[in-house]
């Protein structure tokens, strides 16, 4: 009789964790992954925080006009699942084979890549073409991606564009944040042969271990069992679990050449992730940390040694 008593109580306390995980989980997921406007969760987020100059550069610098008064040829592509994608293409100034796909980062959009892309259009000559991702801007998606859908979408991309443009192009994909997770995951798939070169700012080696670094970070919580129930959710309803959204497990089969670039400051996606996919990368790769620079700043916290850095590695491998 006792022994019944104590394994209905089991099964019981069974059910109520079971429960909760299963609540933790969803939540979890509408947190992170659902498409929604804003996230609050990262409102008055410290590690999010950026100096006054940064700050400055990202919501008034000329850029902004600058993308503003550009003709971009708009494009669209249907993704392998049916979805259609937004993309904005800006021919450079004089004839050239050499284009840069930039890959924004979570909750962004294509244009907002234009702090990057009016120095690669006005300094070094190259067409660009920045798109929103699934679930951001003018793109349909009911979910983040997180770069491992996206890694097929900038695939697909850069196979439209060089058909538009040539075989004979030399691309180089440029991503931000989650936009240099989507290029480094997309370096372990079959690359096109007109991509000679990708630079990563502030990547993460994993979505899971962003979620697993974030939920100790921002919620003093474990990453198991609840992060292990939300990659079965994110597989259900979005197609990826947490643990195959890896770009470390790429970047060991990439081949294309790859620039790291990581803030020394950067407490979000901590610094030592990217020193951790450097020394992991198959391809020929170099790395820059920017002292002083948090997450996703490197480039306004020390544009010299930034670009310096950039056009040293572009002048290996691009033409």
């Amino acid at each position: 009789m006792r022994r019944k008593k104590w394994l209905k109580i089991i099964i019981g306390l069974v059910l109520f964790v079971l429960v909760i995980d299963i609540g933790a989980s969803l939540f979890f997921y509408n947190l992170a992954i659902k498409r929604e406007e804003t996230k609050d969760f990262l409102q008055g987020n410290k590690d999010l925080e950026v100096s006054a100059e940064a700050m400055a550069e990202f919501t008034q610098g000329d850029w902004r006009d600058w993308v503003r008064e550009q003709p971009f040829e708009s494009m669209t592509l249907t993704s392998y699942d049916g979805l259609k994608l937004e993309g904005y293409f800006l021919p450079a100034d004089e004839p050239t084979d050499k284009l840069v796909i930039l890959t924004h980062g979570y909750l962004g959009n294509g244009k907002q890549m234009g702090l990057y892309g009016k120095y690669y259009y006005e300094e070094l000559g190259y067409n660009i073409f920045m798109a929103d991702a699934r679930g951001h801007g003018q793109s349909e998606g009911d979910y983040y991606g997180f770069g491992w859908h996206d890694r097929l979408d900038l695939i697909d991309w850069t196979k439209i564009l060089t058909e538009k443009l040539g075989t004979d192009t030399e691309v180089v994909w440029h991503g931000l944040s989650m936009g240099a997770a989507s290029v480094l995951m997309a370096s372990g798939e079959k690359v096109p042969e007109e991509v000679h070169a990708i630079v990563a700012d502030s990547p993460y080696a994993s979505v899971y271990d962003l979620f697993a670094y974030q939920m100790k970070r921002m919620f003093h919580l474990p990453a198991f069992p609840i992060l292990d129930s939300t990659s079965v959710v994110s597989k259900v309803r979005a197609g990826y679990s947490l643990t195959e959204a890896s770009a470390m497990d790429q970047v060991k089969k990439a081949d294309v050449p790859i620039l790291y670039i990581a803030g020394e400051g950067d407490t979000f996606v901590p610094t030592e992730m990217a020193l951790e996919l450097y020394e992991n990368t198959n391809s020929p790769a170099e790395i820059l940390t920017v002292e002083g620079a948090n997450h996703g700043e490197s480039y306004i916290v020390d544009r010299e040694a930034y670009l310096n850095k950039l056009n040293a590695f572009l002048d290996q491998y691009v033409e």
